[in-house]
């Protein structure tokens, strides 16, 4: 069975929706896991709050890492917080994945020196999985690194249609370079050279693909810089928010009524554009699974990244880039 570590002390609203969704997580999906943080006040808030810590074991250390601090403290300052305890248990194969809510430099900082990449990876890249007409799409790098070469972004794409097929279960994962025109010559140098990356290598490429067409669903997997890929997250979260309040304001007052003949679609909406449905985001490149959870997650979203993250486990994510990286003859 998968060993799950989870940061205790990670997040808008540690540790208490951390305790819930981890409760949650040991009854629904029989999960072992270990938290790591401050061992008094973990029980302390469990026992407040009646939530049970059955088959769940602790890792003590007093240390949170603040997100205001800078990312590169997660290896000085910050080596006894709850963050960094977790990703050396993980290094030393005390657990089979890692779940923080925490800081997200400092956690691609620490994965990346703690954990280490996968050999022949250059970069490690946060990767969240958006709502689309047609299910999902995985966006890779969604922020870590703002400067690219074109063949960390061929890496980029081998990782996330890994991720596609193994987690997701999307058999030959379609891949898309996201670009300013559909045209193989638009795009920067970067988007140009990895282009021709992309299309001479195994991955079913289909081509660049424009902003406007990512919530078609036409591809499973967006490769881009971090630069542009957190343009392109931050702007689907908030016309995300947008639309959910325009749909509140449509059917407030008078539009009741009429709300109340397609509650289940309005339901079905709001559950597809709701980050807390997929858990987190997976730290693809790392040598052992890794999710970064959103900031303001609660136990719902908690419970999501702990069961994200047993199944990579289960599934060894790790193992299939790895044959995916050797496939493609990177060392």
């Amino acid at each position: 069975m998968s060993k799950i570590i989870v940061d205790a002390f990670g997040g808008d609203h540690a540790p208490l929706e951390v305790l819930k969704g981890c409760e949650r997580a040991v009854k629904e999906i029989g999960a072992e896991i270990v938290l790591t943080g401050d061992s008094a006040k973990i029980k302390e808030c469990a026992e407040k709050n009646d939530v049970s810590l059955d088959r769940i074991n602790i890792e003590h250390t007093v240390g949170v890492f603040d997100i205001h601090q800078p990312p590169n403290e997660i290896m000085k300052s910050g080596k006894d917080t709850s963050m960094a305890l977790g990703l050396k248990m993980l290094s030393d194969g005390r657990g089979d994945a890692f779940v923080s809510a925490g800081s997200t430099g400092a956690l691609v900082m620490g994965s990346t020196f703690i954990v280490k990449r996968i050999k022949g990876i250059k970069r490690v890249a946060p990767s969240p999985l958006l709502p689309t007409d047609r299910g999902n799409f995985l966006l890779v790098d969604a922020g870590a690194n703002t400067e690219c070469r074109p063949d960390m972004l061929l890496q980029f794409a081998i990782m996330g249609s890994a991720y596609m097929e193994k987690v997701i279960g999307v058999k030959k994962p379609k891949v898309g370079l996201l670009n300013i025109g559909a045209e193989s010559t638009k795009g920067r140098e970067l988007e140009l050279e990895t282009y021709k990356l992309l299309e001479s290598s195994d991955l079913n490429f289909t081509g660049n693909i424009e902003a406007r067409e990512l919530p078609q669903g036409k591809c499973d997997v967006v490769v881009t810089d971090g630069f542009t890929g957190n343009i392109a997250l931050k702007l689907y979260e908030g016309m995300g928010s947008f639309f959910s309040g325009k749909l509140k304001w449509i059917f407030s007052g008078k539009g009741k009524l009429g709300g109340l003949f397609c509650l289940d679609k309005i339901k079905m909406l709001k559950k597809q554009m709701d980050y807390r449905e997929t858990g987190g985001s997976a730290l693809l490149g790392v040598r052992k699974p890794v999710i970064k959870a959103h900031g303001s997650s609660d136990a719902k979203a908690f419970f999501n990244a702990v069961r994200q993250a047993k199944k990579c486990a289960d599934e060894d994510i790790i193992g299939a880039i790895e044959k995916c990286v050797a496939g493609n003859g990177l060392k």
